[in-house]
């Protein structure tokens, strides 16, 4: 059985493999994530999961290396990880009464084997029409600054929506389970 390696700085997606209880380790991959002239949300997710998993391949070839990365967009234009309250309030008040897209890649690289397999999910937000004292009052709860999008979907920023429409709800939070559930158990892992 190969190492299993999540290639990641993020604590969600390590505490979303977690609950697969499979043993693994982490190493951050340091891909510059920046954005690309005319790549669309979703070609964004796919590439950088891909460039993740591959970065910590090349050090750990006999290793099964998972990559991910999530774009948040409101029709094309890509919502970042917001950093600070300002920019947070902006994201919901834009989100406020539409949808937002979260298109969630994931990565599965093993050199050793030739194994490369890609997912791509795409999750839609639809929000509820907020009032900007909700808004304040949910920044000053939850500070999701390092979520893109502005929010944890995980936490109370579930109070803001009207509705979630997903075929696996870990994709929103940034890892999608499901389908990797499904890759493990392929590779010969005891996935129940």
């Amino acid at each position: 059985m190969p190492e299993l390696i999540l290639a990641s700085t993020s604590p969600h997606r390590r505490a979303l493999l977690e609950r697969l209880r499979v043993p693994f380790s982490v190493i951050a991959p340091g891909v510059d994530e920046s954005d690309r002239v005319r790549e669309s949300p979703a070609d964004r997710a796919a590439r950088l999961a891909l460039e993740k998993a591959q970065a910590v391949s090349r050090a750990h070839p006999d290793a099964l290396v998972i990559g991910s990365d999530q774009v948040a967009a409101q029709d094309q234009r890509v919502l970042h990880k917001p950093l600070n309250a300002a920019v947070c309030r902006a994201q919901l008040l834009g989100a406020s009464g539409s949808s937002v897209r979260f298109h969630t890649g994931c990565a599965a690289l093993c050199m050793r084997d030739a194994t490369r397999v890609l997912h791509l999910d795409t999750t839609t937000v639809v929000f509820r029409a907020l009032e900007t004292s909700q808004i304040d009052r949910y920044i000053e709860s939850e500070q999701p600054f390092d979520c893109a999008g502005g929010f944890r979907a995980e936490g109370l920023g579930i109070a803001l929506f009207e509705r979630i429409e997903s075929v696996d709800p870990t994709a929103l939070i940034g890892l999608p389970l499901i389908w990797l559930a499904e890759v493990l158990r392929r590779a010969g892992w005891r996935v129940p």
